[in-house]
């Protein structure tokens, strides 16, 4: 069928009518690429631009395997959009990929992310993806690209979502997970930031049933925004190291589930976790949120990470040589428990006081 010019509405139509601005688009790509750009590494052969990433593994590696991870960063973004804090939020994204990855041995090698809107704003978009970027450069992976989709009708106004994907490569060989574990061995707790990413469902209802004002309130020594609004820590380029100087038998990143869903996944059905929360110091967010929102103890340890972002577990005689590495990394680390053994139908996680 041939359509003529009189076939026509007398206003024609365009995308940009419809609500998605394709040189909004654009200009947001424009700025993202010298983002992307300081995060390259030798593996990867092209940059953002064309429909997919190439990686080359090259010959650095033996046996190589892949460890692919993927991720959001929930209703934190909630928060993001309420405080119109976007510079971190991308930061917490990364995180949250790369740190799971990571416990299994892997290197984080790439990251994509996934930016949908219902109206793109090329500014706060940006810096997402500034965020984003220092958090590729924090692991040491490449940001080799996503997708920013305008979606009109899908999302509140000024809201977005995110979601990350992160691939690692370990050798075979040196695949971390778990069977070297053995009772007598040492639990390392590496400090939080805070809550992290997650708990943010649960942190909402308490925050809007104190009527605190974010900006306002205090929590410690700062203000109820900044601590809950801190990044999610990047525990990658120390974990790196020490997996290099010395046998770590199993790693638990601390995410949804907290301490007592998320160690027993690297350990050995007949093996549990002794842990001693006298051992480490809690932010004071955690208290802050307990005592608003009435929530019973264990509830706290199987929602929040309660100031330990990742557990390490290594053999007992090295664990002072291991908190003294990732202390000269930067990390706050202390030991927090040991591994018992464990018969049918005990807990894998005991947490004393």
């Amino acid at each position: 069928m041939t359509v003529s010019p009189g076939d026509f509405p007398t206003t024609p139509l365009t995308y940009r009518d419809a609500g998605v601005d394709i040189d909004a688009g654009d200009a947001l790509v424009d700025r993202i690429k010298p983002l992307a750009r300081r995060t390259m590494r030798p593996e990867v052969l092209n940059g953002i631009g064309g429909f997919g990433a190439l990686i080359g593994l090259g010959s650095r590696y033996r046996e190589p395997v892949l460890v692919a991870g993927t991720d959001g960063v929930g209703t934190k973004l909630k928060l993001a959009f309420e405080l119109d804090r976007h510079d971190t939020i991308g930061i917490d994204l990364v995180a949250m990929c790369v740190n799971d990855i990571l416990v299994q041995g892997a290197e984080p090698l790439f990251f994509l992310d996934y930016f949908s809107c219902g109206k793109l704003d090329v500014d706060r978009a940006t810096r997402v993806v500034q965020g984003i970027a220092a958090g590729c450069e924090s692991a040491g992976c490449a940001l080799v690209g996503g997708e920013t989709a305008e979606m009109p009708g899908m999302y509140a106004e000024g809201e977005y979502d995110l979601a990350g994907f992160a691939v690692g490569v370990v050798e075979r060989d040196a695949i971390i997970d778990g069977s070297t574990i053995r009772a007598g061995d040492a639990v390392l707790g590496l400090a939080s930031s805070g809550p992290h990413s997650n708990g943010y469902s649960l942190i909402r209802k308490i925050v809007a049933r104190s009527g605190a004002d974010l900006k306002t309130e205090r929590c410690g020594d700062g203000i109820l925004a900044d601590a809950l609004m801190v990044p999610t820590r990047i525990y990658v380029k120390p974990l790196l190291a020490l997996m290099k100087a010395l046998p770590v038998k199993g790693m638990a990143h601390i995410t949804g589930g907290g301490l007592t869903e998320n160690i027993p996944r690297v350990l050995p059905k007949t093996l549990g976790a002794h842990l001693y929360q006298r051992a480490w110091q809690r932010p004071p967010v955690f208290g802050w949120l307990q005592q608003q929102g009435g929530v019973a103890e264990e509830e706290m340890h199987r929602v929040f990470n309660c100031g330990i972002g990742m557990a390490v577990i290594v053999a007992a005689e090295q664990a002072e040589a291991a908190m003294g590495l990732l202390r000269a990394h930067g990390e706050t680390v202390t030991k927090i428990g040991d591994i018992v053994a464990r018969d049918d139908g005990h807990p894998a996680v005991v947490i004393e006081g």
